[in-house]
């Protein structure tokens, strides 16, 4: 079979926001793209820029496979994965479902962890790869309302750590993307995956706090609130530079916040994060 000469990027999550913004960055640096998600209807704008596109759910280990499989046989080994796929799980750690624990972290970890183990046998044996992973300041950071996604970005952080040092011999470039809050679809996400436990739950008036600050952190052209289109072009950097950074902090609030956590007593950041999200007064 004969391949296209261009680098081929494969990119999950690629129906809308960051993922979607990717694709069609990677494209438009010279990359073949394979953009994914679940649902291919969801992908056919891109299918009309002349993006491949394939039917991928991370939290699937036939369709992981499978959307691999079929890029690698139309195109040769993937050089540049970026696992984007992810969302935020909400509310207070005592009222989440444990099943909805386990949803978050088969999509945000083990998803990205699959991913990266079915692109690395290729990837070793071409001599070159770029595994690219999404995570967040999340990952650096501890607030209450959001202990579980921000455990699942912490993980992405102690994978790409161990990883990175792993497959360095075999000429492979694991690289983190740390932004702060973007302008996408999360926040609608994330605050329909609170809890809702009635008026007599003891958190009734913590999650109504949680749910503001989360729709106004996130509101469009607010302070230091990016568009998917500045984090896109971060991942092309990493993707196009030959000695790329293994970590890069995307926007104001992503440096910001990282610096000051780890400047910060626990005890004196608790009390700032406890005070934005009050347990027991309506903010």
């Amino acid at each position: 079979m004969e391949f296209n000469n261009s680098k081929v990027a494969l990119v999950t999550g690629a129906s809308s926001g960051i993922g979607h913004a990717t694709a069609i960055a990677l494209q438009a640096a010279g990359f073949y793209v394979v953009a994914t998600a679940p649902n291919l209807q969801d992908l056919e704008d891109l299918k009309q820029r002349n993006i491949e596109t394939l039917e991928l759910d991370v939290t699937d280990p036939v369709s992981s496979q499978n959307a691999v499989w079929q890029a690698e046989s139309h195109n040769g080994a993937i050089q540049v994965l970026v696992n984007n796929a992810g969302y935020g799980q909400y509310g207070p750690i005592e009222e989440i479902p444990i099943e909805a624990v386990r949803n978050q972290f088969e999509t945000n970890v083990f998803g990205l962890l699959r991913m990266c183990q079915l692109v690395l046998p290729q990837m070793r044996a071409k001599g070159e790869g770029k595994i690219i992973n999404l995570s967040s300041v999340a990952g650096e950071i501890k607030q209450p309302g959001s202990g579980i996604y921000h455990a699942t970005k912490h993980a992405v952080e102690a994978i790409d750590g161990a990883l990175r040092n792993e497959v360095r011999t075999f000429n492979i470039q694991v690289i983190g993307i740390l932004p702060g809050p973007v302008n996408t679809n999360f926040d609608e996400i994330a605050v329909s995956t609170i809890p809702d436990t009635g008026p007599d739950s003891p958190y009734h008036i913590f999650k109504q706090n949680l749910a503001k600050s989360t729709k106004e952190m996130l509101k469009p052209g607010g302070t230091g609130v990016l568009e998917p289109e500045d984090v896109a072009k971060t991942i092309v950097e990493a993707a196009t530079t030959e000695n790329p950074k293994d970590r890069y902090h995307v926007g104001l609030i992503s440096k910001a916040f990282a610096a000051a956590y780890h400047l910060t007593p626990d005890k004196i950041w608790d009390a700032a994060v406890s005070s934005m999200i009050p347990v027991d007064e309506i903010k």
